[in-house]
């Protein structure tokens, strides 16, 4: 039979200290068997429990001297025994226990902070300060008043609803958008598994069933624009202006291009020789590469262009940024306010707007020319056509579009010059 170990005081177990030699050193203090003091050569303490398990000895630990007492220590030596007498792995169990206590605190974390932690990755994949701020507020604005505190795990397709609901007929595309961000959130959460299930958010299959479709909802609203029998004459004005804002609207205006498209140029992305634009696909809408033809007019108005310092931007901000998208609109509403009544869209009757330009040049390949219309759709850098007829279109039509913004180009500057063109008066060939 071993001997038992002589059963120490808690006085007694205080003394205890490293002999100054080797490494950790390990006193038995009875009470119960197994149960003893390690002290390390820096005199840190901790409780072990030496013991057999399905036939292999184990050092169990039980917890720092003095935070767990001598006399907590034999108790939780005694408890452990008994789970070994019954078959239970201690380290096991504790495992076990760690595990499913990580999953409970894991499924109480919150939609606002899944939130959080959802954007600190996804805002990283826009380049467009905008689209972040646009992406936060929504959820900010909707969601987490509403659903902010509760736990994801705990959120269902009502919880969601609650959200939509209010927004849903009046803010459709804003409510649209949302549903579509909400869904992110919860589909983030289910793979960090902090929630299992379907996602409540989901359009197809789930809310789509008690959600009338947004198209069906909404009339879109769209920029205004410029009407086209007002557009030689918006021209001729803009023409007079100076300023970098001024030569940002007439370039965005030859090239049908977007506003942040245009404020965002490089000159790495301009090439004199060709005459050719190329923006990369992280600055387009839809994440393709896009080749604008540039015509005369727009070779020009670049090489006129001063240059700020260092900096890489086409139109530059006064401490060589790039300009702010409101530096172009209030450049438009200067224009506005110089006519009686200002330019104003010929649907709504609302002043006309820099991205508004874009239909204008659409309204005019349709109605003034003979070109076919994805032709003005790929100049505007819209996706023409199903997948299948991408794949087999070989060109983006690149010469035939520079003959186009030539026209629109003339049409645009009539009131400034004489044409050089053979444009017919009501149709250009």
């Amino acid at each position: 039979m071993p001997k038992k170990a002589k059963e120490l005081g808690p006085l007694h177990v205080k003394r205890l200290r490293h002999p100054g030699k080797g490494g950790n050193v390990n006193y038995s203090v009875g009470g119960v068997d197994g149960l003893q003091l390690q002290v390390t050569p820096t005199n840190a303490r901790s409780w072990l429990l030496r013991t057999m398990v399905a036939g292999k000895r184990r050092n169990i630990g039980l917890g720092s001297y003095p935070t767990v007492s001598l006399a907590q220590a034999r108790e939780a030596a005694r408890e452990t025994r008994e789970q070994v007498r019954k078959g239970i792995d201690p380290v096991e169990w504790k495992r076990q226990g760690r595990a499913e206590l990580a999953a409970q605190q894991a499924r109480q974390l919150t939609f606002a902070a899944a939130m959080e932690q959802f954007l600190e990755v996804k805002l990283k994949e826009f380049k467009n300060e905008k689209h972040r701020k646009q992406w936060r507020a929504s959820l900010d604005t909707y969601a987490v008043p509403i659903i902010g505190s509760k736990p994801v795990a705990e959120i269902t397709v009502q919880d969601v609803l609650s959200v939509l609901n209010p927004i849903w007929t009046t803010k459709t595309e804003t409510a649209s958008r949302l549903r579509g961000r909400i869904e992110g959130v919860m589909a983030w959460s289910t793979v960090k598994g902090h929630r299992d299930g379907d996602n409540p958010a989901r359009w197809r299959g789930n809310l789509d069933a008690v959600l009338p479709k947004p198209g069906k909802v909404a009339t879109v609203k769209h920029h205004p624009a410029l009407a086209l029998k007002d557009a030689t004459e918006w021209f001729s004005d803009l023409r007079n202006r100076q300023g970098v804002a001024a030569r940002a609207l007439e370039f965005l205006a030859l090239t049908a291009a977007r506003s942040g498209e245009v404020r965002g140029a490089t000159w790495d992305e301009i090439d004199l020789e060709r005459k050719l634009w190329i923006i990369p696909a992280e600055r387009m809408k839809a994440r393709r590469e896009h080749r604008v033809p540039m015509v005369e007019e727009a070779i020009v108005l670049l090489q006129k262009l001063p240059k700020i310092g260092n900096s890489p931007f086409v139109f530059p901000a006064v401490r060589g940024g790039p300009l702010s998208d409101m530096a172009l609109s209030a450049c438009m509403r200067r224009i506005n306010a110089t006519r009686d009544g200002g330019f104003l869209d010929p649907r709504s009757g609302r002043p006309a707007v820099p991205h508004g330009l874009r239909s204008t040049f659409r309204d005019w390949a349709a109605e003034q020319t003979d070109y076919p219309p994805e032709m003005a759709e790929i100049a505007l850098a819209h996706t023409v056509g199903s997948e299948v007829e991408r794949a087999y279109r070989r060109t983006d039509l690149v010469e035939k579009r520079r003959s186009m913004l030539g026209k629109w180009a003339e049409y645009l500057d009539r009131g400034a010059r004489p044409s050089t063109g053979n444009r017919k008066k009501n149709a250009i060939k």
